[in-house]
C-alpha cells in the first residue's frame, strides 16, 4: 500500500505538523537530529539526550512524532558519513554508528533508511528564487552558474573510483546488517545527476549505474529512494524506467522538473512535463508498498523562503494533488 508520508524534523515541532495529519497523512519520514541533513537546512540547536542514532535516541523521535498521532515509517538521514563514502580513517566509527541505527531502526519497526552518496555536498541548486506562475519561487540548478563557483576539493582529491569502492565496502559490510534487522536500505540519486558538481564525482547519477548496484550487490535490503524528478533528467521515459525498478524501490519522492540536467527548475505538480498520473497508475498496479512524499515544493505567496522547497502552503498543495492521483489510480488506502 502506498503511504503518503511528509518529512517532518523533530527539532522543528510547527503548525505543518497539524496541517499534514489534517490531510490525511498519519505516516512521516524523519530526519535524525545530528545528522546529515542538517548541512541542507537552517542551523537548529541540536537536542541534548542520548546519541540520536541509537535505540533511546530513535524512540524519542518516535514519540514525539506519536503524541501527534504521526508514525515514523522512514528515516531520510544517517549520522555523518563522508568518511565512509571516501574510505577516511573516521569511517570505521561512522559505519558502526549507522549499523547501531539500523538495528535500532528494526527493533522498532522502521523498515525504510534513505541515503545518498553525495559526498562533501547535497542536493545543490543554483537559484533557489525561480519566478513561477502567480509569482510562486522554485528552485533551479544551471551547471554554467555551478561552474563559476570555486571547486569544493582540488582536482583529482576525490575520485569516482574512490566512491565507488566506498559504496561497494559499505553495502558489502552493512547489507547483512539490514537483511537481519528488516530494514531496506534505500539510495537516493545524486542531485542533480550529473558525473561532477563543483569538482565533486557523482556516481549514483545514471540508470546503469543503479543496474550496477543492484546487480553487484543482491539482496532484498539493497533498494532504492526513487526520486522521480533526479530519474526524470536521467530519462525522457520515467514510466517505463519505474516498471523496471519498481521491485526494488522501498520509497518514492514524487516531484517533476523542467528541463535538463545540466538546466533545470523544479515545476509544481500539475505543470510538469511528466505523466504523473500514469507514473501513480504503475505504483499502484505494480502494489508498491511503502512511504512517498512530495519534494521540493514552490514557496507560495506570503511564505518565507528559509526553506525553498520545504515550504508549508506547496507542501498541503502537493498532498492534495497526490492523494488525488492515488484515488484516481484505484490505490486508495
Amino acid at each position: 500500500m502506498i503511504h503518503l508520508s511528509e518529512l517532518l524534523d523533530p527539532g522543528l515541532p510547527s503548525d505543518l505538523w497539524k496541517l499534514v495529519k489534517q490531510c490525511g497523512v498519519d505516516d512521516v519520514v524523519a530526519l535524525l537530529d545530528g545528522g546529515e541533513q542538517q548541512r541542507s537546512w537552517p542551523q537548529r540547536a541540536a537536542s541534548t539526550g542520548p546519541e540520536p542514532w541509537s535505540s533511546a535516541g530513535l524512540q524519542r523521535v518516535i514519540a514525539q512524532f506519536a503524541e501527534h498521532e504521526l508514525r515514523v515509517i522512514a528515516f531520510e538521514d544517517t549520522p555523518p558519513m563522508d568518511g565512509v563514502r571516501l574510505g577516511l580513517p573516521q569511517g570505521k566509527e561512522q559505519l558502526r554508528r549507522i549499523h547501531e541505527q539500523i538495528r535500532a531502526m528494526g527493533e522498532l519497526g522502521v523498515g525504510v533508511l534513505c541515503y545518498n552518496w553525495m559526498a562533501l555536498s547535497g542536493w545543490a541548486r543554483t537559484d533557489v528564487r525561480v519566478p513561477d506562475r502567480g509569482g510562486a519561487l522554485v528552485t533551479g540548478f544551471r551547471l554554467a552558474d555551478a561552474e563559476q563557483e570555486p571547486p569544493l576539493v582540488a582536482p583529482g582529491e576525490v575520485t569516482a573510483e574512490q566512491l565507488w569502492d566506498g559504496l561497494h565496502a559499505f553495502l558489502e559490510a552493512t547489507l547483512p546488517v539490514a537483511e537481519e534487522a528488516g530494514v531496506k536500505l534505500s539510495l537516493h540519486p545524486d542531485d542533480p545527476p550529473l558525473p561532477s558538481v563543483r569538482g565533486i564525482p557523482r556516481i549514483v547519477s545514471s540508470l546503469d549505474s543503479y543496474r550496477r548496484i543492484l546487480a553487484d550487490h543482491p539482496s532484498p535490503s539493497n533498494c532504492i529512494t526513487f526520486c522521480q524528478g533526479n530519474f526524470r533528467l536521467m530519462t525522457p521515459d520515467l514510466p517505463q524506467t519505474i516498471r523496471e525498478f519498481l521491485p526494488h524501490i522501498a520509497f518514492v519522492h514524487l516531484r517533476d522538473v523542467r528541463g535538463s540536467a545540466e538546466d533545470f527548475v523544479e515545476t509544481f505538480h500539475d505543470a510538469g512535463p511528466t505523466d504523473l498520473a500514469e507514473c501513480m497508475r504503475i505504483y499502484v498496479e505494480g502494489g508498491f508498498d511503502g512511504p512517498m512524499r512530495p519534494d521540493h515544493v514552490p514557496t507560495m505567496y506570503g511564505e518565507s523562503d528559509e526553506r525553498p522547497g520545504y515550504t508549508t502552503l506547496g507542501r498541503l498543495f502537493a498532498l492534495g494533488y497526490i492523494r488525488g492521483l492515488q484515488h484516481g489510480s484505484g490505490g486508495k488506502p
